[in-house]
Order: structure tokens, then sequence, then C-alpha cells
């Protein structure tokens, strides 16, 4: 044998033996977590169009290395070289932008504060980047930045070379700002007003900056323009610039604050977040926060990539929507309301969409963390209070972006779960509003609500884009406004509209194609109909990923497309048809459409969120070993975490979700309803701490991906769902699993999920 081939296979059996390692408890699981994972992202192609957020779980403020430009998205992408700044960010996703921001750069030698003059070539070989704590070396500056959060504050660290000109630029950002040098304090304090969607006039972010080390120069800009030794300045776009002079390796302190209320607020939200803490027990404190968080999920046995991915997905499912209320003098919650430019009591949240959220983010709040979820349904509540509308999407107020009226879902799922808010009656009535009425913008009430209550659809020639999906939503979001009236004993009178407008959906279906089809108003198909079209019709696909779109009557969907068989044959053709498209509508290929084309998976589009529920309907048909096969797939194939670690947008945990529900053996086709529908669990073992102080655990003994064998509390069961209500009781879940299926087990009849038109018992 030779040196070189001995040397190969060493090699060799090293790579296979971290592949195979198997991972014990886990007792630090933020250090799991990547939050680079997503970000080599593009308009053009979305591996997660994510941000490092470095932040704690639903804080009202993130910081973020900024590689893009100003007003740019995209404000870090992993294959940048350069970084413009710090920037404090609520930024939901690169499409929906930014509010509430401004930024930070440290810079050595001459006054550089304009973006680019002041960028640093950067390595991510010398970066690190935790959820609760950033560091990177900026090579042009010859600084180290380190950055710690909490909910509305951060530390900064900066360790400089010897230099009589070092400096930090704080940039207010162009769109109207202001700033103001106080020497003697050693502060900056100023506001910034760039957002991306319509606010009130008054909308500001106020930030409050203080350093622990007194200024050897103040200086502000305006624009372009250095004004030496001016320490205020406001305008169009509003900055200063502070220097020290620094030993080698000398460390500049920074305490950072912001407030949509005041600039008292702000000090108030350093004085009390930060109080006399130094950074690292900012940073200590940080992580303790979130291994508290993360750490109501444990899960052992797997593979160190899986487990990465497992927190990973875990860290994005817990940032948004993030807090944008603040606690004032006395600790009561108070928020500057962007529904109308009012400072009000009580909690509010943003920066969600609802058309993906509803999905599995929302109920894996409601079964894992539902008291967070409880604040941010009286958030809802005084949304609707102070803009006479639920947000479909919030950033931080009303945008008019996407289809549908899944507040309801949202809301519906969370009391039937038993998160009791104490504003359930409001909510009640801003859902019936919100279900009967055209809202101000498109996307909030619903778009074509006379149409559709009168004919039962929003027809496809009355100018109304995307008429086939809002149907198919409206449909469901009635069932579970229908749902949640049950729940609250409201007459018959009053809820069985819903119940009747839940089965809209039928009108759509076309028999000729056994697909989901956009009507005219008269009646008839539209014509011609190419169910590869993305968009016209339907929302961000086409009508082989809305077809399944009728999440609260799958079995009256199997009867649809002809029974069992049939209905598995037609999910079975999703996998094997070419990803062939047409993208005339939007006139141009969108990432979504690029993304599912590569994927090699047919016309299934796991990296958007419509289609995201199929597979597991395959356990409504009596082939819940298909399900367990296609999951497992996409769980190995769509998602690491890596930059490029996503196969399309995260939005806002949604995509995550659906990871971290699948991995523990389950998921919740049908928001509203007190079940999750059994998939294939990729860990030998998972512990859920729920909030009540039970837990629930699932153990998957054997190998392979497909489920042989389910006892609940040590009883055998068949059927293909669990219920809510068993899992918050404390529950042992026992999966046998083997690498052939069983094509016996959860087949029967009486084995499926709940389908609204053949069991209305719960």
């Amino acid at each position: 044998m030779t040196m070189k081939f001995a040397a190969g296979l060493l090699l060799a059996a090293s790579a296979f033996a971290a592949q195979a390692q198997v991972v014990g408890k886990i007792t630090d699981p933020v250090e799991w977590a990547n939050p680079l994972m997503g970000t080599q992202s593009k308009p053009e192609l979305s591996n997660g169009n994510t941000y490092p957020a470095i932040a704690v779980p639903w804080g009202m403020n993130f910081w973020t290395p900024q590689t893009g430009k100003m007003g740019n998205g995209w404000a870090y992408t992993y294959d940048a070289d350069k970084i413009r700044g710090f920037k404090q960010t609520h930024q939901p996703s690169p499409w929906m932008n930014d509010y509430g921001q401004f930024a930070i750069m440290p810079v050595v030698g001459a006054k550089r504060f304009n973006q680019d003059a002041r960028a640093s070539w950067y390595s991510h070989k010398a970066e690190v980047a935790k959820p609760y704590y950033y560091r990177v070396y900026l090579a042009d500056a010859d600084v180290t930045t380190e950055i710690a959060p909490t909910e509305r504050a951060a530390q900064f660290r900066f360790t400089f070379p010897k230099s009589d000109a070092s400096y930090v630029v704080i940039d207010a950002l162009d769109k109207g700002s202001y700033v103001k040098i106080i020497p003697g304090q050693r502060r900056v304090i100023g506001w910034s007003t760039r957002h991306a969607h319509k606010l009130p006039a008054n909308f500001r972010n106020y930030f409050v900056i203080e350093f622990d080390q007194p200024f050897a120069s103040t200086d502000t800009w305006q624009g372009d323009k250095l004004e030496e030794g001016k320490l205020e300045n406001d305008g169009e776009h509003s900055g200063a610039l502070v220097g020290f002079r620094t030993a080698k390796g000398q460390k500049v302190n920074m305490r950072v604050a912001s407030s949509f209320i005041s600039l008292e607020q702000a000090e108030l939200n350093l004085r009390r977040e930060l109080a006399q803490d130094d950074f690292e027990t900012t940073k200590a404190k940080a992580k303790a926060l979130w291994n508290g968080v993360m750490g109501k999920l444990q899960v052992e046995g797997g593979s160190v990539d899986q487990t990465r991915t497992f927190y990973s997905s875990l860290y994005r499912m817990v940032l948004f929507p993030n807090k944008i209320y603040e606690l004032d003098a006395n600790n009561k919650p108070i928020h500057w309301s962007p529904y109308n430019g009012e400072v009000l009591p009580g909690r509010l949240f943003a920066g969600t969409g609802f058309w993906d959220t509803f999905r599995a983010l929302y109920p894996f709040l409601n079964l894992v963390y539902p008291s967070i979820n409880a604040e941010m349904q009286e958030g809802l509540a005084n949304s609707f209070k102070e803009g006479g509308w639920l947000p479909e999407w919030s950033s931080p107020g009303y945008a008019n972006v996407m289809i549908g009226n899944n507040s309801a879902s949202v809301v519906a799922d969370a009391w039937i779960k038993g998160v009791r808010s104490q504003d359930i009656e409001t909510l009640w009535q801003a859902l019936k509003h919100g279900a009967n009425n055209e809202g101000p913008l498109t996307a909030v009430g619903r778009a074509g609500v006379k149409y559709y209550n009168e004919l039962g659809y929003v027809p496809y020639d009355v100018g109304i884009n995307e008429n086939a999906a809002r149907t198919l939503e409206y449909a469901y979001d009635d069932f579970t406004i229908w749902r949640l009236g049950k729940a609250l004993g409201k007459p018959a009178s009053e809820i069985d509209i819903y119940a009747q407008r839940s089965m809209n959906y039928k009108k759509l279906f076309d028999p000729e194609t056994g697909l989901m089809r956009g009507k005219n108003k008269d009646g008839s198909f539209q014509t011609p109909f190419n169910p590869f079209k993305w968009g016209d019709a339907f929302t961000e696909g086409n009508s082989w990923h809305y077809s399944w779109s009728v999440f609260h009557d799958v079995d009256g969907l199997v009867q649809l497309m002809g029974g069992r068989k049939a209905f598995v044959d037609k999910l079975d053709t999703v996998f094997s048809l070419p990803p062939i498209y047409d993208e005339s509508y939007y006139r141009q290929v969108i990432h979504e459409i690029r993304e599912m084309q590569i994927a090699n998976m047919g016309q299934y589009a796991h990296g958007n969120q419509p289609i995201q529920h199929m597979i597991y309907l395959y356990n409504y048909a009596g082939a819940p070993w298909k399900a367990q096969h296609w999951i497992r797939e996409t769980m190995d194939r769509m998602y690491a975490a890596t930059p490029d670690g996503y196969c399309g947008d995260e939005d806002n945990g949604q995509t995550s979700a659906w990871y971290v529900f699948s991995a523990l053996g389950f998921y919740p086709v049908t928001p509203g309803v007190n079940q999750y529908v059994v998939g294939t669990p990729l860990f030998p073992k998972a512990t859920v701490k729920l909030e009540n102080g039970r837990s629930f655990t699932v153990n998957a003994r054997g190998k392979g991906r497909y489920v042989d064998a389910l006892k609940v509390n040590g009883k055998a069961i068949q059927r293909t769902w669990l219920g809510h209500d068993e899992l918050m009781k404390g529950a042992t879940l026992d999966f046998s699993m083997s690498a052939k299926p069983n094509m016996v087990r959860g087949t029967r009849e009486q084995d499926v999920p709940y389908s609204f038109s053949r069991d209305e018992k719960l």
C-alpha cells in the first residue's frame, strides 16, 4: 500500500465518521444554530433570502452586518466581499425591505463616512455569527467589531489599532434624518425616517448611543458633505462621525437603544435593558434567552448536519413577528401605532405575512410557545382597533402584498388550541368584518368579496387577479371562522353561512382536467387553460400547486378527483411530471419558478408555500407510506444548515416550521382543527417541553424512513393523526421505523385525519 493511497483511505474514513457521527443530548441548543443559513441568495434565486439576525427571540430590534447598499433589501449576502456597516433592522424579507433602520461603522485613518468609501473587505474565515453574538474582522480598518443584543438595545465592542484617527460612523440614512452629538455625555442621539411601506407622517425611529470613552473629534455630515466640528445636523441624509485616539488592541464600547415613541423612551430602553451590564454580561444574557426558548425542543441521535439544520430552522421560527411595543416608566406595554400614528397602551407585533405563516408557524407557536402568541393575539386586536382591519401582511402596518384572509386561521387556531385572548370578541368582530368587506388595499379584507358571496367564487374575467387562489383561500378561511364561532358558542344563524361558504372550493374544480381552474362570471371555465401557467388565476404557483389548497376538506377533494386511487395517482403525478412552466403572466421567470425547475422533484415546488402541505395528503387516501417517502426526501434534499440551505424564501419561519414539525414526525395540515397528520420522525428521540409543565417525547426506533407501527402512551394506534389535546396532556409517541414501507397500517377509512364533509364531531 502506498503512502498516498493510505492517506486517501484515512481521509475517506474521517469524512465517513463525521457524516455518521451521532449527536447525544443537547445542552446548548443555540450553539447549533447557524444564522448564515439561507444568506447565499439573490433576487434571481433564493436559497432562503435571509440575513444573520443578531437578536433575542421576538425582539423589537435586530442587528445585521450590511453588505448591500442603503435601501437594498438584500442587506447581507454571503457572496459579498465588503461590509458597509452594521444595521439596526426590522426587515421581514428583502422583498418587503426595511423600516426603523440606521447603521454603525468603524473606520480608521481618513474620515470616510460615505457608504462606499467606508466599506471594508472581510472574510467568513474571520466572522463568527451566532443568534446572540456577532464578530467580524474589518480588514481595511484593522478593526474587530462585536455585537450582543437585547430586545430594544445592543452593545458594540470595537477593537481598534494604534491610531490618532479612529472613528465610528453613525449613518441615520436618507429620506429624512437627524443627529446630534453631545460630547460631554459621550453620546449621539438622533432619528431616522426611512421606511419601505406607507406609514403615518410622524414615523420616526429614535436612537440613543453612548460610548465609554471621550471623543477626540466630533463631526456631522449631510449627504456627501462633511461639516467638521458641527454637532447637530437635520436634513435629507444626516450622520455623525466621532473620533478616538486608540492604542493597539484598545477596545471602545458602545451602547445603543432605539424607540418608535420618543428619544426619552429610547433612553429608558437603554437604561432598563443594559443597566450597568458590560458586553460579556449582555452576551451571556442573550445566550441564556436563546437557550431558554430553543431548549423547549431537545433532539437526540441525529447526525451533526441534521441537528444543525433543526436548530437553525428553529432559530428562524422565533424571530418574527417581532415586538414593536415598548415598556413605559411603569413597565406597562405601549406602542406607536403604524395604523394611526398615535402612542397607545398595549402590545403590538409586526413583520409577518399570514399567507405564509398561518400554515405551520402559528400552529407551532400554539403548541410550544402559546404565551407569546397570546401577546400576538392582543396585538392583532389592537391593529383592528387602530386601523379598522386585521393585517394580512404587517411591515409594520398594512402592506399591500399577497392574497387571502388568513388572519382568520391565525385567530381561530389560537383560540381552538387553548390560547385565551381577552380580546376574543374584538377579534371575532374583526374576522367577520374582514370576511365580508373589501379593504382599503387589495391585500386587506377580501378583494372580490361581492362576487365571492354571491357566486361562491371570484370570477376570472372581472379584472381581479389571482382569483382562483383567492377563492380557495377564502373557502378555507370561512371554515376557520365557522370553527371559531362554534367554539365561542355563537348561534347557527350567525355562523352557518361560513360553513356553507367553506364548500365553495368545489365550484372551481374542473372534472375534465381533475384540477382547480379559474371560472368566468357566467359560470364557464377560463379558456384557454394551461395547468402549468404560473400566476394569472393563481398566486406564485400554478394549478398543480393550488389544486391541493383544500386544507379543511381533503376527503371532499378526494371524492372530486375520483376516489382514493385516483387521488393518490394525482399526487404521484406531481412528482413524475417534468418541471415545465409557463411564465407568461409574469413576463419573466420569477425566482419561485426557477427554484422548482432546478430541484428535480417534478412539479413539487417546496420553495414556496402553496404546496408545502401536499405531501401529507397521501394520509387521507390510504397511502401514508408515500407521504413518509417524500417527507424524508424533502428534508434530506431541500434543507441544510448552510448559506444555500433553503430551497426558496424562508418566509418568516414558515419554511423552517415545515422542517421542524416534519422532523418531529407530524404536521398541522388543517390549522383550526385539533389534529396533526403523522409523517416520519427524523430523530431517534425528540422531547418537547410544554408551557403547562408537561412534555411529550417522540421515540423512533429502527432504521429507515417508513412507519411500521405507532404507539401513543403504550397503546398501538392505526390512525394517521395525533390529537393536539393528547400531546398537551403529556405523551410518549413510540414509532417503529423500517426501511420497507408498511402498506397496511393507516390505510382504513377510519384511520384518516379530519375532513369537514365527513366528520364534524371535532
